[in-house]
């Protein structure tokens, strides 16, 4: 599935439908530029997973948790690690075993983790507001 979304707005609610369609146990594969919408995207993701909470970007966490939904949802950012090495020795596999969703930004760098049920988003800037989202593995 393409879409081109005109804002912030229209990203964080193409994020929510596709949070309304996911089930425990999702990995959700995000790829993108800097500043090209993923944490937004996210922020829409953990509003169709039931989720209150103020989501913000992981990147000096590596990951933050967000419980109080259907699902829990887990935000990694690997744009700091080195390869999969490093995302294991943190507990990823801890991580997918817990139920969740785990929405990971930068997933070109942890390529080996994903395996052929990961839901694929790339997001691409196209100018200041508009972006092209492509969803892969996923029905909306």
């Amino acid at each position: 599935m393409e879409q081109i979304t005109g804002s912030e707005f229209e990203t964080e609610a193409l994020g929510e439908r596709l949070g309304r369609a996911l089930g425990a146990g999702a990995v959700v594969a995000y790829t993108g530029d800097l500043g090209a919408g993923k944490t937004a995207f996210t922020r829409g993701l953990a509003r169709g997973l039931g989720i209150a909470e103020r989501v913000t970007s992981p990147t000096f966490t590596i990951v933050n948790e967000y419980e109080g939904g259907r699902l829990p949802l887990f935000h990694f950012d690997m744009y700091r690690l080195g390869g999969e090495d490093e995302l294991f020795d943190i507990g990823w596999e801890d991580y997918l075993a817990r139920g969740g969703v785990c929405a990971v930004e930068w997933s070109e760098n942890v390529p080996g983790a994903f395996d052929g049920d990961t839901v694929r988003v790339d997001i691409q800037r196209l100018d200041e507001n508009r972006r092209r989202i492509i969803i892969e593995g996923a029905k909306l």
